[in-house]
């Protein structure tokens, strides 16, 4: 059991107590457990920085950042011997903000960094998006500048695993019932998992997507499967979770999935650097 993805009271959307967090994982007995709150590098900077924009509610990732990682340098410190703590990060939209981005992926405090794309150029993050307001062809439009963002992310490269690809289908699914068929955007997805191989990242599985409703993981076994066939080594499993309650929810579910995609091992980061166990 690892949770290589998860958020605390430094993340914008949680109030999870850091050191309830801690003393969760210590009783559900993971070998891993990675805090990875939120880093929009996008809006790095206070408020002012960015003018008039309606696209983020939420600014100063700056100050989450070094919180977070602080505390959780720390906590490592104070836990040492009790549970192989790790420091991370969930780096949001690393190509909108590359300068921000080095800043970030250079930071020797960091064992692992997740890569994530919660938004794209000109468009508000997916959880606020109005699909309902959406024909067709406009999903479908946004869904393939999703995808080829994530390819432009794995070009650059400097972080350890792709957050929950796929995930751009949650709020869609969830809140309006809209199920696109992505299996046109496989070329693409093809090819951003030869990228991540080649530049040794990986990818996660999200295990988020069962207990919201969502019927899957993110991304699911086909895709898994795919990062496989691509050249894929290193696939960690996360839980995203944003409460206490949530810490370890479904990874018996995500290391299935693995398994079913064919991988014999997942992968935790420490210091920047993969560890095996062995499934």
């Amino acid at each position: 059991m690892i949770d290589c993805h998860t958020h605390t009271q430094y993340s914008m959307d949680s109030e999870a107590d850091i050191i309830e967090m801690i003393d969760k994982a210590i009783s559900l007995g993971l070998d891993a457990y990675a805090i990875t709150d939120h880093c929009e590098c996008n809006w790095w900077f206070p408020k002012e920085h960015y003018g008039e924009t309606d696209l983020s509610e939420d600014f100063d990732y700056a100050s989450d950042f070094e919180n977070s990682v602080s505390a959780v340098t720390e906590l490592k410190k104070k836990y040492q011997g009790k549970i192989n703590l790790l420091c991370g990060t969930e780096l949001g939209q690393a190509i909108l903000a590359p300068d921000i981005a080095d800043i970030v992926a250079s930071d020797s405090r960091l064992d692992f960094i997740i890569a994530s794309v919660h938004q794209i150029k000109d468009e508000k993050d997916f959880y606020f998006i109005k699909y309902e307001d959406m024909s067709e062809s406009e999903i479908l439009d946004l869904l393939e500048r999703y995808f080829k963002e994530c390819l432009e992310l794995a070009k650059w490269g400097k972080f350890d695993v792709l957050g929950h690809i796929t995930y751009c289908l949650r709020y869609m699914k969830c809140r309006n019932n809209i199920c696109p068929d992505i299996s046109r955007f496989d070329d693409i997805i093809a090819d951003c998992f030869r990228e991540l191989a080649r530049n040794d990242c990986g990818i996660e599985i999200n295990t988020s997507g069962i207990r919201q409703g969502f019927g899957d993981c993110f991304p699911g076994v086909k895709y898994t499967r795919l990062f496989r066939n691509m050249g894929g080594k290193f696939l960690s499993i996360g839980s995203d979770a944003h409460t206490v309650a949530d810490l370890g929810a479904d990874i018996p579910t995500g290391i299935k999935i693995a398994k079913e995609a064919g991988f014999d091992r997942i992968t935790y980061f420490k210091n920047r650097k993969p560890v095996f166990l062995n499934i």
